[in-house]
């Protein structure tokens, strides 16, 4: 269970830290679509390989599962972690980098809302409590209390909002389709999905015009491999291991870890109201799950 406990928290860490380097990478006068498609692309490269690694390494007599999900399927869900991608970094590129993740983390209330406009499955009280506490914690994490609404960029908020929404809808797929697929199969066909749709919003330009002879070769590695590859080949090991429940009080810790990198790196203001809101946050991830721990199936392995 240990294992499974430090492979959920590296994968966690590791979406954490994303936001950093993009700012980084912006720095340097790289674009969106420089950042977004060498992710993707780079993300995409490293996923199969290691997934054709996978199958030539596998003994040959181990049994298939059967495939129910067509491929193509996943191929559009990974349409939602293009879009992700796209929405997320422009909020970055607009915002603080501290407040974009905590506008990313809104997916936790907008989960529960399409559970119960798509599946109409009602929240519980736990789930409705979460909901006001993100909100409250929020409105203290992204320095609202401290800062004229006049100087906050609305299109930047605009952009996390959206990003925060498709990646709700991309946890929903992605916990419904294709699970009988090795992960790293999975994975590989949803990042090449995302790079696709990236692709035809945001033409690969940094291709031909000379940019991957500069530092973007390294930022796309840097981000392909922290954003795309160590995150899902953690989480498909260490879940399992750790179990559900705890898993999803683990993952929380990308957003202390993003605010952190945020505030050490690129020097940030990140007062002591701020941090409290990002306190209140983690709360509100742990709240849903206290049935569960109260009843001791933190423990379980799913």
């Amino acid at each position: 269970m240990l294992k499974g406990i430090l492979l959920v928290l590296f994968g966690a860490c590791s979406f954490g830290i994303l936001s950093t380097f993009v700012k980084l990478a912006y720095a340097e006068g790289y674009s969106l679509g420089d950042v977004t498609g060498t992710q993707a692309l780079f993300g995409a490269i490293v996923l199969w390989l290691l997934y054709f690694i996978q199958t030539k390494t596998q003994a040959k007599e181990k049994a298939k599962p059967v495939i129910k999900t067509h491929w193509l399927k996943l191929i559009a869900a990974g349409f939602f972690t293009g879009l992700v991608s796209i929405t997320y970094y422009q909020c970055v590129k607009l915002v603080p980098a501290s407040v974009a993740i905590i506008l990313l983390m809104q997916f936790v209330w907008i989960s529960v809302l399409l559970e119960l406009f798509i599946y109409k499955k009602k929240p519980s009280r736990n789930q409705v409590l979460a909901i006001l506490l993100v909100l409250g914690g929020t409105v203290l994490a992204s320095g609202l209390t401290e800062t004229k609404i006049s100087g906050f960029n609305i299109l930047g908020i605009a952009y996390g909002m959206l990003a925060a929404l498709f990646y709700a809808i991309f946890l929903m797929l992605n916990g419904k389709l294709g699970n009988e697929y090795p992960p790293l199969k999975k994975s590989a066909l949803m990042i090449t999905g995302a790079c696709l749709l990236i692709f035809a919003i945001l033409p690969p330009t940094f291709l031909i015009n000379g940019a991957l002879a500069g530092s973007l070769l390294k930022w796309g590695i840097i981000l392909a491999i922290f954003g795309t590859v160590i995150p899902p080949l953690c989480f498909s090991s260490g879940i399992p291991k750790a179990g559900l429940t705890l898993s999803s009080i683990l993952s929380s810790v990308e957003l202390p870890v993003a605010v952190s990198m945020s505030a050490l790196v690129l020097h940030e203001d990140v007062s002591w109201i701020r941090w409290l809101g990002v306190l209140i946050i983690l709360s509100a991830m742990i709240l849903p799950n206290l049935e569960n721990i109260k009843k001791g199936n933190i423990f379980k392995k799913s």
